[in-house]
Formats: structure tokens, C-alpha cells, sequence
């Protein structure tokens, strides 16, 4: 019974250390420190911004013209389309912007946006890329923003801040909003300390030379930032730096956002082990394994933590007794919100059970996926339908 208490102990304690420990432990060692830890100033290199897509006939318009508005000069700017096989006349759309010096790279036969950039990074002459997607809509000075941090030679790429626009439309988007606050303060004490742990697929840049062709199955904004930090160079964040888009919508397309990204995450992180050293790494390496690591792995400690609880409780001990109510009452309610036929409208007490239980139990099936070698290479938009823009 004491090696059960033992581990059932540990794996109760790691996601308290995950969601709590670690963020204060950045906080502790960030205390003092200046805002910015590193050279930053106004400078307009060369950039090619690159937008993915795939059947984004809705939204690339407003993209493009989004784009071509950006606070930056304009000769020292080129815009990138990369469309991965859209069906839906998003490639005809983009080939009216072409007097506007839009260019469109088609790939064919869907073979997933990491492939695309690779097409798209062949054609690439300037000193910076920004990548983004196209429901990304910037601000008017964010690609200045971006690059005033390359000012530092050891930065080597720089993520912006994605906000929502919708944050207030529903239970998911509001549930989606508060964790992606959460997580915008851990990304900003990161890059106090050495560098934010990978990159948005929205909203962030890199310097051009240290990009690395990257294989089918790898999910661009993480493994290319962690390769840039194995070369010796720093990630920054920079909170300035924004865009605007929405949220999933609703439960179900959120937490299948999230298996996808776990999915292909976890096969990217041990392609690029050697960021997970503290010896070549540093202080990197905890952040990473914190950060990223045993985050996806907390929904296997809570399972073996709740069944080592109810193992001690019966044995008669309190505190598990205790333990386990609580965790049964919030599997209750995620059960209730299970239940429920308009999810949007759910009171937070269960909307909050509900999508932490549910984002977990997709986030183990995508680990599982990647355990049995199946990677998901493509995407479908998160954000709903035409019928609801």
C-alpha cells in the first residue's frame, strides 16, 4: 500500500505542478527582471509574409486586404499564399490580388500545410518570414512589431499575441479565451527567462536562413522554433505584436483542434530531443518538459491518480476520500454538460468541468495516435461554417 500512496501522490502532485507550480515558479524568476531582455529596436528589414490555407473562401479576401494595409513598407514586403489543394475558389480569389503583387503557390493533392510551407520557403529571399493563417487578421503595425526584436542577433524567431474577437459569444469560446489568457502570461515570464516555447501558427516570424525543411508529419510552429533554439538561439514574445481571430466555435471542434495539435506535437517534440537537455539547452529544457511534455501526459496521471485515490479511500485514509468525491463530482459534471444539447449556454460551474475533462480525453486519444504511428498531416478549419460568418 505505501508504493500505491507513493505514486498516487506523484501523480496527483504533477498536474498541480504543471498548472500551478510551474507557472509560479516562472513568476518567482522572473521577478525583477525587465519587461524586455533583450536589444530591441525600429528596423524594417525584408519580409515575406506567408499565408496558409485550405478552402478559405470566406475569409482570404479580408485577409489579403488586411495584408496589403499592414503598416510596413510596401517595396519591402512580399505576400505569400500557400493553398494546400482549396476546392472552394479560394485560389481564383487570390489570383485577383495578383496586381496587387500577391503571390499564389498551389500545392496539389493535400499533403498538409508543413509540406506547403517547405514549397512556399523554397521561394523565400528575405531576411524574415512571418508565418500566419488566413483568419489571422493583424494589426496595422504588428509585422513592424515582430521584427524590431531581430535587432538582437541571438533572437532567432519572435511570436506575436493571438486574441479573440469572439470571446464573449458562448460557454466554449469563453472557456477557450480564459485558458488562452493563461497561457499568453506564461509565454510572456518564458521569454523573460530564455525563449516561449514554440511558436503560433497565427502570428510569428523567424530569421529566413535558420529555416530547416521539415518533414510531412511535423507540426510547423513547434518543432521550427525548437530547431532555432537547438542552434543556440533565443524565441521571443513579443505581447505587441497582435492579431485577431475567432474561436472554434463550440466544445466539439475545440477539443478536436486540441487532438490534432497533440498529435502532431508529441511526435515533433522527440524529433528535436536535444532541446530537452538542460546540458545543451539549459533552462529550456525544464520549460519544455513543464510546458509542453507532462501537460500532455497529465490526463494519464489524473486517470492512474483518481484510481490510486479511490484504492486508498476505501482503504479508509481522508484525505483520498476526499479526493476522490471531488473528482467523481467534477466527472459528474462534465457528464451533465456531456448530456446537454446546447453546450453554449452552459453555467460555468459545468462548462468549465466539462471542457478541461473533455479537452484531456481527446489529448490522450491523440497521444495514442501517435503512439500507433498515426500522425493527422491535414487540416479542416476549426472556426465554424459559412452559414454562421
Amino acid at each position: 500500500m505505501t508504493v500505491v500512496l507513493a505514486l498516487t501522490i506523484l501523480c496527483l502532485l504533477l498536474p498541480v505542478y504543471v498548472y500551478v507550480g510551474y507557472p509560479a515558479l516562472l513568476w518567482i524568476l522572473t521577478l525583477g527582471k525587465p519587461t524586455v531582455t533583450h536589444t530591441r529596436k525600429e528596423a524594417f528589414p525584408s519580409v515575406t509574409l506567408v499565408i496558409s490555407c485550405y478552402n478559405e473562401v470566406e475569409v482570404i479576401r479580408e485577409k489579403l486586404r488586411n495584408s496589403l494595409e499592414l503598416d510596413y513598407p510596401k517595396e519591402l514586403l512580399k505576400i505569400i499564399v500557400v493553398s494546400d489543394g482549396s476546392n472552394d475558389g479560394t485560389d481564383e480569389l487570390v489570383r485577383k490580388f495578383s496586381g496587387d503583387g500577391v503571390i499564389l503557390i498551389r500545392q496539389e493533392g493535400r499533403l498538409g500545410k508543413t509540406m506547403g510551407l517547405n514549397l512556399a520557403m523554397a521561394e523565400v529571399e528575405s531576411e524574415i518570414t512571418v508565418f500566419s493563417d488566413a483568419n489571422a487578421i493583424y494589426a496595422p503595425d504588428a509585422i513592424a512589431k515582430l521584427v524590431r526584436n531581430f535587432a538582437d542577433s541571438e533572437v532567432g524567431y519572435v511570436v506575436g499575441a493571438a486574441l479573440y474577437t469572439d470571446s464573449d459569444k458562448g460557454a466554449s469560446a469563453q472557456n477557450e479565451n480564459l485558458y488562452w489568457r493563461y497561457e499568453l502570461a506564461i509565454k510572456a515570464m518564458e521569454s523573460k527567462l530564455h525563449s516561449v516555447v514554440g511558436g503560433d501558427g497565427a502570428i510569428y516570424a523567424i530569421r529566413s536562413e535558420l529555416w530547416e525543411p521539415l518533414s510531412q508529419q511535423d507540426i510547423n510552429d513547434f518543432v521550427n522554433p525548437l530547431q532555432i533554439v537547438a542552434k543556440g538561439y533565443r524565441g521571443i514574445f513579443d505581447a505587441d505584436a497582435q492579431c485577431f481571430e475567432e474561436t472554434a466555435g463550440d466544445f466539439d471542434r475545440e477539443v478536436a483542434r486540441k487532438e490534432r495539435i497533440v498529435n502532431r506535437s508529441i511526435r515533433g517534440l522527440f524529433r528535436v530531443r536535444p532541446v530537452m537537455n538542460p546540458f545543451r539547452t539549459g533552462f529550456f529544457a525544464l520549460m519544455v518538459v513543464s510546458h509542453k511534455l507532462l501537460r500532455w501526459l497529465i490526463p494519464l496521471f489524473l486517470l492512474a491518480g483518481v484510481i490510486g485515490s479511490l484504492v486508498l479511500a476505501i482503504d479508509g485514509l481522508p484525505i483520498f476520500q476526499m479526493v476522490s468525491i471531488v473528482s467523481l463530482g467534477i466527472l459528474g459534471l462534465s457528464f451533465v454538460g456531456h448530456l446537454s444539447t446546447n453546450k453554449q449556454r452552459l453555467p460555468i460551474w459545468v462548462s468549465v468541468p466539462y471542457y478541461f475533462v473533455m479537452v484531456n480525453l481527446y489529448a490522450v486519444r491523440g497521444i495514442l495516435r501517435a503512439l500507433s504511428g498515426k500522425t493527422q498531416i491535414v487540416w479542416e478549419s476549426a472556426r465554424p461554417g459559412k452559414e454562421s460568418r
